[in-house]
């Protein structure tokens, strides 16, 4: 019984009709032309701020759909360091952090380069330093032996369990990985945007590696749709759309993997779903052009360096409420210092009290006007 996609005779042989998605894929490539026309018009300095924003939402919202929850601060500092960016509270990073920022990086700012088994296992090699998965040996830089059993994605209680999908034996996998490969790096005919659709389903279908095959997945897809906007700096993240409509993902990935080779309703989603990640893009452009003007306003202004360091914090996404004992642990310094600094920037008129009481004050950025950025 042919259960599988994988399973057919004719896979890899994928089939689709165009003119079910001909118009979402024209308003992809809008969407696409339109923000790369925006970012044009920012300057060189806004523009790697949006960037570093960017890549940072995606590397984290990549990892939190595996159920990895890292630290934003680490992943900033350490995409910032791997670019020449610099940033204000650079800290150091955790080796699963450097790991994972190190792959995307490659796979976008080395968007055109070929893909081969090597760079793959390099990449597996990063996100698995330690050559384990939580407490668990894995096979790391090589293909998956299935030493266990098959490559299976299960739910539910034991003996109760439910199979949603089981990958290609093991033996298999050099010939699997041989066909996509070759594919990948030589076929020109097909759309990019159309090819980054087909990439993630196929390789996530493939599930090559004992571990990490989604991150990988999402990798590729970057890579392709970096090759697609001809640009090897992003702007909006896949994985983060994919973060947030997770449930429909799983499910049709699943239906579609259950499915024959005709993969129409999976390309629809895909497209649906880079549009939404395309249009969430202008919260970053926000929030790069408000810190951008705050920043002028205050040229002049005369601020310490910890009020520098917490008011960039403020503006990159602050995690809770900043309260003076939140702005004396991060600044390293006395409470009496933090309440100096605070209220040294409500006289200047930086910072207000929120306005909802509680057991203790909580302080926020006054907002000023940045403009259209339509």
């Amino acid at each position: 019984m042919k259960t599988f996609i994988h399973q057919q005779d004719h896979w890899p042989e994928f089939t689709w009709n165009s003119d079910d998605f001909v118009s979402l894929l024209s308003e992809a490539r809008n969407q696409q032309g339109r923000l790369i026309g925006k970012m044009e018009t920012l300057g060189f300095d806004l523009r790697n701020e949006a960037f570093l924003d960017t890549l940072t939402l995606d590397v984290i919202k990549s990892s939190e759909i595996e159920g990895e929850f890292l630290n934003p601060d680490q992943v900033r500092s350490s995409i910032a360091r791997k670019l020449g960016i610099e940033i204000a509270g650079s800290i150091a990073s955790d080796r699963n952090v450097e790991g994972v920022v190190e792959m995307m990086l490659d796979a976008t700012q080395n968007c055109f380069e070929p893909l081969t088994a090597d760079r793959l296992f390099d990449w597996h090699a990063a996100l698995f330093p330690t050559g384990r998965s939580g407490m668990h040996k894995i096979t790391v830089a090589d293909w998956r032996k299935d030493t266990t059993g098959p490559m299976q994605v299960i739910s539910g209680a034991m003996g109760k369990e439910k199979i949603h999908f089981q990958a290609p034996d093991s033996e298999l996998l050099e010939k699997e990985m041989d066909q996509f490969l070759a594919w990948f790096n030589r076929n020109k005919t097909i759309d990019l945007v159309i090819k980054a659709a087909v990439a993630h389903l196929w390789f996530v279908t493939i599930h090559p590696f004992d571990d990490g095959n989604g991150r990988i997945t999402r990798a590729l897809t970057d890579m392709l749709l970096a090759q697609s906007d001809k640009s090897n700096q992003r702007f909006y993240s896949m994985s983060a759309q994919i973060r947030m409509e997770r449930k429909q993902y799983y499910e049709l990935l699943e239906k579609t993997q259950k499915g024959d080779l005709d993969i129409t309703n999976w390309i629809i989603w895909f497209l649906s779903c880079l549009i939404n990640a395309l249009k969430s893009t202008d919260t970053v452009l926000t929030k790069v052009l408000f810190k951008a003007g705050f920043w002028q306003k205050h040229t002049n202004t005369a601020l310490n360096d910890r009020q520098k360091k917490l008011l960039n914090k403020l503006m990159d996404g602050f995690d809770g409420k900043l309260t003076s004992s939140k702005w004396a642990k991060i600044a390293k310094c006395s409470k009496d210092s933090a309440i100096r600094d605070i209220n040294d920037l409500i006289e200047k008129g930086i910072l207000q009290k929120e306005a909802a009481g509680g057991r203790s004050t909580n302080y926020e950025l006054k907002r000023i006007p940045v403009g259209n950025i339509e």
